[in-house]
């Protein structure tokens, strides 16, 4: 596909400043407070969950006192039609996207839905990102900016559909105004009015001037996705060409003129400080201009490249002040958590009859128990930022999955309204969650400060972003079931223990003390509803908090707690006999969605016929982010007990497909990301430090041991699920439960390389 993606960002061989029209700080301040702002942004992974009305374009535009973006006037040249659409007069259609890009394909993906209803022709397609201090400036008229629980599509597809039919609407009232014609004799077409009695046709770029002076329709009728043209279908990614010509320029990339670079050390421990350390060590090192306490937990050199300022900071004798968590270890969190699973209270995600009862008058009794490791986003491109500050203004160039959430941390850090703040956002090279914190932004910003007027760009090194990551919470799992003297299930106590992340992240929108999230597709409805019918279940929380800083994990707690409930299911039809899909047949005959995509995977992978000798099968099926999910593995075990993975079938209903080949490359990713951490991935605590800090000591899976991956994409209508993160909870317990089939061995603690799986 030849569309570039054309960013409201210089690239580097351009000015550092936004042209004067578009800079958000020529307009008056945004009626909203910067407390408010602040706190709704900085601190809700989820962005600014605010039920606000979107308009579309010039409704923002007249709440305001300048020219934002492009202006709706026809000498502008490229007429803003909305908040969405700009049409050149060569017919180039610029499509405006809120989300971020980490390599998932929201981007394409919304601009097929806008093109869509827009009518136009999608290889004269590109798109651009606003940036979140003009959404702010324009009353979020693009909406939210958050890019993460698998929401890019699913929570925009909406007003983003109608920001496209809306354009539409007003093109072809243009034309219908120049025809002097009814607008309901008159139809669009591949970038084309046509006026069906006549035929007369006019391009889109020769009436979008005169349309971006119309009054916006109040309403617009959307098409039914059974005639959609452009979105449903596996189109090319608008973003691929330039990623593969190095056109495309991440943080890591990009240089501005003047500018200097920036490395870091945070404090090794969790919760420690700066003691002390030498500058004069340094300051006749090359290149360098400044050393910079950073907070009172890091410290950062400034000089003209990275690798001088990386080789002074290696160079300058930092002492820590370790604080109170320096004893802190995996075995001590190991313990805590342990502790969880007996305690007397904990919060109740999910509860039915009378659990405890049940299972203390039950024929048969099984309990087994599990544990999920902290892991590592291990993004390919480390964190970094680009900030340039003076006492007027702060700016920011950076990857970030929350634009509006960056800032606002930089607002906050740079002691400036939000009104002279802004954030230029960046494609991200790996997101994960990770790119949601933020916490590298106010870093940035305090480096910057302390050297006014001039761009500096901080690069975390590798061993930085490994230490200091934000990582997926350490849980234990205590399951049992009672059974009755025919074998059926009667009850189940299904008890977590261990980390919150809401608690870490974002502790005001805990409930109660309770955390939600921490029940991810455990609940009795919602987006990851429990998928089995249950006399008597509880489903329960320990809260158990280390000092370990949590985040938001690329499937959050979908991946144990799908681990856990998968994995005991598939012990409980062993323990009385039954096939796995006969026996989960029996308990979600009530779930039909559930049901039909774990049927889908297990024809698809020949369940129930012989495998390859040698061969085992496994199965899991989950609900997350609003998707059915279900999958089949295929394993072998040598005697050696080298494990080979060599087939994942896949089937997942996320009610509407924007691009089926997307999500078939989604769910490869995500099984890639899925089983790294299965197999490998393990963050352990001593001395209060996390002890992996590059790859050699953090393994991920590496493309010889990558299975083939057949994904069956099976929409079923009637509601918007997620792609990106739902079916990395499938892949572990399908694998682990074929893992089962071949050995007998139980793998119940994570990651499966500490599990000796020779044969006796």
């Amino acid at each position: 596909m030849n569309s570039p993606i054309a960013h409201t960002t210089p690239s580097p061989d351009q000015t550092q400043i936004a042209p004067q029209a578009e800079r958000p700080h020529d307009l008056p301040a945004p009626q909203v407070s910067r407390r408010r702002f602040l706190i709704s942004s900085a601190t809700t992974t989820g962005g600014l969950m605010l039920a606000f009305h979107l308009p579309f374009g010039h409704e923002a535009a007249a709440q305001t006192a300048g020219p934002v973006l492009a202006p709706a006037v026809p000498s502008a040249g490229t007429p803003e039609v909305n908040a969405w659409v700009v049409i050149k007069p060569d017919d180039t259609v610029i499509i405006r996207i809120a989300r971020s890009e980490m390599g998932q394909g929201t981007l394409t993906g919304l601009a097929q839905l806008v093109a869509e209803e827009l009518e136009c022709d999608w290889s004269k397609v590109t798109t651009e990102y606003p940036t979140p201090g003009q959404n702010v400036a324009r009353k979020r008229v693009w909406g939210n900016f958050s890019t993460g629980g698998s929401r890019g599509i699913r929570e925009s597809q909406d007003y983003v559909r109608k920001g496209g039919a809306t354009a539409r609407q007003m093109l072809i009232q243009a034309a219908a105004n120049e025809w002097k014609v009814p607008a309901s004799e008159c139809r669009a077409e591949s970038s084309q009015v046509i006026h069906v009695p006549t035929g007369r046709r006019v391009r889109y770029g020769q009436v979008a001037s005169a349309a971006a002076a119309l009054q916006p329709p109040a309403e617009v009728t959307l098409k039914d996705p059974s005639t959609w043209k452009i979105a449903g279908k596996p189109v090319a990614r608008l973003d691929t060409a330039d990623k593969l010509n190095g056109k495309q320029i991440y943080g890591a990339d990009l240089t501005l003129p003047g500018m200097l670079n920036a490395a870091i050390r945070d404090c090794p421990v969790f919760g420690g400080k700066v003691k002390a350390f030498d500058t004069a060590k340094v300051q006749g090192m090359p290149g360098v201009r400044r050393v910079v306490q950073v907070g009172d937990s890091a410290v950062a050199v400034v000089a003209d490249t990275w690798w001088q300022a990386k080789t002074a900071l290696d160079a300058l004798s930092i002492t820590w002040d370790e604080g109170p968590n320096a004893k802190v270890s995996s075995e001590t969190i190991a313990a805590t958590l342990k502790a969880g699973l007996d305690a007397p209270e904990a919060f109740v995600g999910n509860e039915s009859g009378n659990a405890k009862a049940a299972l203390a008058s039950a024929a048969r009794r099984i309990e087994a128990t599990y544990s999920y490791p902290h892991q590592n986003h291990a993004t390919m491109e480390p964190m970094n930022a680009t900030a340039r500050w003076t006492p007027q203004r702060c700016e920011v160039w950076t990857p970030t999955q929350n634009g509006e959430a960056a800032l606002a941390a930089t607002a906050a850090a740079a002691g400036l309204p939000v009104a002279q703040c802004e954030v230029y956002k960046l494609h991200l090279g790996g997101g994960f969650g990770r790119r949601g914190m933020h916490d590298w932004v106010p870093q940035v910003v305090a480096i910057a400060k302390a050297m006014p007027g001039t761009p500096i760009k901080l690069l975390w090194s590798r061993e930085e972003d490994m230490l200091h990551g934000r990582f997926h919470p350490v849980t234990q799992a205590r399951m049992t079931a009672g059974l009755d003297a025919q074998g059926n299930l009667t009850a189940l106590h299904m008890r977590l223990s261990g980390q919150s992340i809401l608690a870490g992240v974002a502790p005001q929108n805990l409930q109660n003390g309770r955390d939600p999230v921490a029940f991810q597709g455990l609940t009795t409805s919602g987006d990851g509803a429990f998928g089995y019918t249950v006399p008597n279940l509880l489903v329960d929380h320990a809260m158990r908090n280390p000092s370990t800083p949590p985040g938001f994990w690329r499937g959050v707690n979908h991946n144990q707690n799908a681990i856990y409930l998968e994995c005991f299911i598939d012990e409980l039809a062993h323990a009385v006999g039954q096939d796995p899909l006969q026996y989960r047949r029996k308990l979600m005959s009530k779930h039909p969605k559930h049901l039909a995509v774990l049927e889908a995977a297990a024809k698809g992978a020949g369940w129930g016929t012989p495998a390859k000798p040698g061969v085992f099968r496994g199965m899991a099926q989950h609900m997350g982010f609003g998707s059915y999910t279900a999958a089949v593995a295929e394993v072998s075990v040598s005697k050696e007990g080298e494990l080979k993975v060599h087939r994942i079938v896949a089937a997942t209903d996320p009610g509407y497909a924007v691009n089926p080949q997307q999500i078939a490359a989604q769910v490869e990713g995500s099984f890639a990301y899925g089983l790294s951490a299965c197999l490998y991935g393990e963050c352990t605590l001593k001395d209060g430090r996390m002890e992996q800090d590059n790859f050699h000591t953090y393994e991920i899976m590496r493309m010889a041991a990558m299975p083939a991956v057949e994904t069956i994409v099976m929409p079923s209508g009637g509601f918007w699920g997620g792609v990106g993160e739902p079916t990395i909870a499938v892949a572990a317990p399908a694998v682990l439960n074929a893992v089962f089939a071949a050995t007998g061995k139980r793998v119940r603690h994570l990651p499966l390389k500490h599990t000796d799986l020779k044969r006796a």
